[in-house]
């Protein structure tokens, strides 16, 4: 599977995948963290964290440009080696392996300086020659024009040892936001058989790696700042009851991205904290726009008015996540709160059906695979409620290969699932401009292609958000999601452990502000 859609689950590359305090982690604007504790205490240096991360074995990958496919990789690929900017809560990108960025006055042309002090862990300093190397190999990768849109590996360049300079096809007020994910840094020249032994620049460096466990070992003087735990040790589960399981019988610390089901097993214990992080996996459903039977808009908009959202969070999700409105993005700033919540309405979606001539006699497959919890679910429900409008459908759970090879951007009606969600921009510019490399629904609409272009070619921050959200009532209106709703990432941790990210995506992979107390 690709790490991109995944994670940024991931992504946080779902996994998810969005959002780290100050650059660093450990905070921001989140929702209420349950048992959190140590607001007012003082960060104690040392201790070693145990994290449980998911994966299999099967699907390792040591490249920070490949397909990570597990959580604990990219745990791991996260904590070594930094990517230019990050993830914040407001604004919600911000400074890391880049300290600062300024665009042209036409906004095509982008040139980011280096973080002074950063070095690699080998103690050689990063220079512009090894962000362009890493930006050309990322960019050369199968997904490489959707991790880097408009960005030709021709116009990633250096000027001196510090600066960048990044030149778009396009103006792209928002590139900074693009090189959040996966532009982790390496030094010039790394062969690729070498890739999996390269120093990074992270908080941590790898002590040791074997089957997808790992230790990480604190960085001196990393040029983030203080790192306050001495070391992480990674080890990987195949499901998050096996995690959470370790982590209620104490042999780990921290069981990332557990889950509600997980989350409901442990409520009742005392000595477990739960991190709830609000807006941080979309889980929609897909409905392919370029053919089939769902082509028609007046059918889309039939299944959306036939689910009962409400009811899906709460069953499917257990109640740790809220309502969406078809609208990938809900946390960004720029998010369109404006436009009316759509609720179930069945006359209106029958009405809908007949005028489309939608054939109601058939049976139709929903495509699904148990990826992670909640998804398959979510298809069995949706098939339940769509039957009262007269819909018939069939769930079918696919094994995760199959499904990402075969299902993935090719089918009818299928789950999917996306762990980075605070930009619209990015899932504009992924999954639903006409020709994106990710086009989950194979849409294609030329208002909502020059409503991007407008938007993201628009400098002034307060016109850009305007057309932004004129951008997402084209979306809301007419695309291929069913985006019922938005699941809580939920971390368990044990009673010790202190600072952990709260915000959602990719922030939550970041722990150099974490610490142990006594």
């Amino acid at each position: 599977m690709n790490l991109t859609r995944r994670q940024l689950l991931v992504a946080g590359g779902a996994l998810g995948a969005t959002a780290l305090l100050a650059a660093c982690g450990g905070g921001g604007d989140a929702e209420s963290t349950e048992g959190a504790g140590g607001a007012a205490e003082k960060p104690r240096t040392g201790g070693t964290l145990r994290v449980g991360a998911l994966g299999r074995a099967s699907a390792i990958t040591r490249d920070p440009h490949g397909t990570q496919s597990n959580e604990s990789d990219y745990l791991i690929i996260s904590l070594v080696y930094d990517t230019l900017t990050v993830p914040g809560g407001r604004p919600n990108t911000m400074p890391r392996l880049a300290a600062g960025w300024k665009a042209s006055d036409d906004l095509r042309t982008w040139r980011f300086t280096i973080a002074e002090g950063a070095t690699f862990h080998d103690g050689s300093p990063v220079t512009a020659a090894d962000v362009v190397f890493s930006l050309k190999r990322l960019r050369a990768t199968p997904s490489g024009a959707s991790r880097l849109p408009g960005i030709q590996a021709g116009n990633i360049t250096a000027e001196g040892d510090d600066t960048v300079v990044l030149v778009s096809d396009y103006a792209n007020a928002e590139l900074p936001l693009l090189t959040r994910l996966t532009t982790f840094v390496v030094p010039e020249g790394t062969a690729d058989d070498d890739i999996a032994k390269a120093p990074g620049t992270g908080p941590f460096k790898l002590d040791w790696f074997r089957g997808g466990n790992a230790r990480l070992v604190r960085t001196p003087n990393w040029y983030g700042g203080d790192v306050h735990l001495d070391a992480i040790e990674v080890k990987i589960f195949e499901s998050p009851q096996a995690m959470a399981n370790a982590l209620l019988a104490g042999q780990i610390d921290l069981a990332s991205n557990a889950g509600a089901v997980a989350a409901r097993s442990a409520k009742a214990r005392g000595d477990i904290q739960t991190v709830r992080r609000p807006n941080d996996m979309a889980v929609p459903i897909v409905m392919r726009t370029a053919d089939g039977p769902f082509a028609d808009p007046k059918v889309r908009e039939a299944l959306r008015l036939a689910v009962d959202r409400k009811a899906m969070v709460e069953q499917v999700l257990s109640g740790y996540g809220t309502v969406a409105n078809d609208i990938l993005g809900t946390g960004d700033p720029a998010y369109a709160k404006s436009i009316p919540q759509r609720t179930r309405d069945l006359a209106k979606a029958e009405q809908l059906l007949k005028e489309a001539g939608f054939d109601t006699s058939k049976t139709y497959e929903i495509l699904t695979t148990e990826d992670i919890s909640g998804l398959a679910e979510s298809a069995t429900l949706f098939a339940t409620q769509v039957r009262e409008a007269g819909v018939k459908v069939k769930v079918v759970k696919q094994e995760s290969a199959v499904f990402w090879d075969r299902t993935w951007l090719k089918g009818d009606l299928y789950t999917t699932y996306w762990g980075t969600n605070d930009s619209v921009v990015f899932f504009a510019s992924k999954t639903m401009v006409s020709g994106s490399g990710q086009n989950e629904a194979g849409w294609q609409d030329t208002a909502f292609d020059a409503a991007y272009r407008k938007a993201i070619g628009t400098a002034d921050a307060t016109r850009r958000t305007q057309l932004l959200q004129e951008m997402q009532q084209i979306e809301h209106d007419s695309s291929g999601y069913l985006l019922w709703g938005m699941a809580d990432g939920v971390d368990l941790a044990a009673a010790k452990v202190r600072g952990l990210p709260t915000l959602p995506g990719y922030g939550r992979v970041q722990l150099e502000k974490t610490w142990l107390a006594s």
